[in-house]
């Protein structure tokens, strides 16, 4: 493929599009921003359309985007040797003053490595001199666990765009050099500079900790950046239409930051504390100024009900004529007033997570929901006129057994005769989908010291699992592999020694186990080993805002199958609670 053809390519493409910004680069600073996956899966991102706002939004800088090219659009240009170039002006990303990623996979990791090559920019930070693009990497997976795409990084930006953007601007406003850049930044809430430490390993291969650079002002750790408040900024929402992109050209708007409910394995539930909700009427209005764009809006949160004006939010999106499809729902964001509105505005689907078929097992991972409850929305749900229903599903929980297995057909059956009760007087019987996937202790979470589940234990459920399943009539359930789990887990897990690995995987077409294989990485030890007599892991580098002594106490409760309940449903539980009443 010659230049001249990804030009043209990237021409059409913004053809089609709605709300992209177009600057004069002149003196700006300038941001190639990167999505690690095709324009068809970045375009629905609503954190990489944010951060292209923010950069933009400042005078001074110049943010293009560039992504993934599709598979044989990749095959060419990696044959010709054609050098990548951004969207917006069609310019060498070589070129631009910094790259930044916007990372949210952990599967992904390799597709930025296939980024870099394809930009002629050395995969290894020690390996770029002040020639290159400052490489910045962001996104959802860095205030996790940065580590094992540290070496590939000069900076890491952990936390939330709107408080590290504007001072990656300042940064590079005031340093004269590459290394006074990196040490303003590293001064800075939120930036992660790897280069600046050394890891420490005690003789048994664990991480003894992290030796900052005396000269540098390197902190340990290094504390998240996060909105105080949302009140003086605008939700992140799509602003940027294109029909070329997994939701079309619908609207994504995010209605409200957080969730309290602290499930214990779900590392967004406590890195996104605290529950923050977006301003209503902010809302609302860029849902209005979307409206000639878009059909549908989708509604991201992961406690929709948080938001203290839901219900009129709802009623005043179904006014302006839109269909309106909200994320996984929690069990308590499912009310009378809120299903009325989704059927009414052509809603057809509901999702929510059980995450497990037994009450038991949801007090150990902290579901604070019972089969009970499942099945009375179940009711409201199905008598309302929607027609089908999601279910995700977790096996390999702490204190699983066989009859936990049993319990997520028997509440899936139980959900599917709630279903045809009222499907069948009108003729027209919906789906049940399932999707299951195996725990993956997750860093930041009280799950973190614990090893996952050996892959024939695994395995065994897997299978049992599926036979329990089989010949269903209108459920259908679509089960994780535990492989296609053991090397996400080592992405997870893993510190910079797992490096190595993923750019194996980018030389070899994704081979995972030929990667690990090849560059000696004892996986095993990352994924299937007990952390907790760890002095430090990996991770501790970013300061999440929780305690460690918070997740002891959360892992204790969890093997004495107590709930740890959020305030607004102490009281209504107590009952059920011998242990906290």
């Amino acid at each position: 493929m010659s230049l001249w053809q990804q030009r043209e390519r990237a021409r059409i493409t913004l053809s089609k599009e709605t709300g992209y910004t177009l600057k004069p680069q002149g003196a700006r600073l300038r941001i190639a921003l990167a999505f690690p996956n095709t324009y068809w899966v970045g375009m629905s991102n609503l954190g990489f359309q944010t951060v292209y706002r923010l950069f933009n939004d400042q005078p001074d800088v110049v943010c293009e985007r560039v992504f993934l090219p599709p598979k044989q659009e990749l095959a060419e240009l990696v044959a010709s040797r054609t050098p990548l170039i951004t969207l917006e002006s069609q310019s060498l990303v070589s070129e631009f003053d910094a790259i930044a990623f916007s990372v949210s996979f952990e599967w992904d990791y390799v597709n930025l490595l296939t980024l870099l090559r394809l930009a002629g920019v050395p995969a290894y930070a020690a390996e770029r001199t002040d020639r290159h693009p400052l490489i910045v990497v962001g996104g959802a997976v860095t205030f996790v666990n940065p580590e094992p795409l540290a070496p590939f990084a000069d900076v890491i930006a952990a936390g939330e765009g709107e408080t590290l953007v504007p001072a990656i601007g300042h940064a590079f406003s005031e340093a004269s050099n590459r290394r006074e850049l990196l040490r303003l930044l590293a001064r800075e809430r939120g930036f992660y500079i790897p280069s600046f430490y050394e890891p420490q390993y005690a003789p048994d291969g664990t991480l003894a900790g992290m030796r900052p650079s005396p000269d540098d002002g390197a902190q340990v750790p290094v504390r998240k950046a996060a909105l105080k408040t949302t009140e003086a900024v605008d939700p992140p929402a799509t602003g940027i239409f294109t029909p070329d992109t997994e939701f079309g050209s619908r609207f994504l708007v995010e209605v409200v930051r957080g969730c309290a409910n602290l499930c214990r394995f779900c590392w967004a539930g406590y890195n996104y504390l605290p529950v923050r909700a977006f301003p209503t009427n902010r809302i609302l209005q860029l849902a209005e100024a979307a409206r000639t764009h878009a059909k549908r809006v989708g509604l991201v949160s992961i406690a929709l009900c948080d938001h203290p004006d839901i219900e009129r939010i709802l009623a005043r999106l179904h006014e302006m004529g839109y269909g309106i499809s909200p994320a996984s729902l929690r069990l308590d964001d499912i009310t009378e007033p809120i299903v009325r509105i989704l059927r009414a505005s052509g809603e057809r689907t509901i999702t929510i997570a059980p995450e497990t078929g037994s009450d038991r097992l949801r007090r150990v991972i902290n579901k604070t929901v019972t089969n009970d409850e499942i099945l009375d929305r179940a009711d409201l749900i199905f008598s309302s006129g929607l027609e089908n229903l999601k279910l995700y599903y977790m096996i390999g929980l702490p204190t699983e057994t066989d009859d936990d297995l049993v319990a997520i057909r028997d509440l899936t059956l139980q959900l599917r005769e709630r279903m045809l009760k009222y499907a069948r007087p009108r003729g027209a019987i919906g789906r049940i989908i399932g999707s299951v996937n195996p725990l993956i202790p997750k860093p930041g979470t009280a799950y973190q010291w614990l090893p996952m589940e050996n892959d024939a234990s695994v395995d065994r459920k897997i299978k049992r699992l599926r036979g329990l399943m089989a010949g269903i009539d209108n459920v259908y359930f679509n089960i994780k592999s535990e492989r296609h789990s053991y090397y996400q887990a080592l992405l997870s897990l893993g510190d910079r020694r797992v490096a190595p690995a993923i750019a194996a995987a980018e030389r070899n077409g994704q081979n995972w186990r030929a990667a690990v294989a090849d560059t000696g990485v004892d996986a095993d030890f990352f994924i299937f080993r007990d952390r907790s007599r760890d002095a430090v892991l990996p991770w501790d580098i970013i300061d999440g805002g929780m305690k460690a002594s918070f997740f002891h106490s959360e892992f204790d409760k969890s093997l004495r199958e107590e709930w740890t309940l959020p305030p607004k449903r102490q009281q209504e539980n107590a009952r059920l609670l011998p242990v906290i009443g």
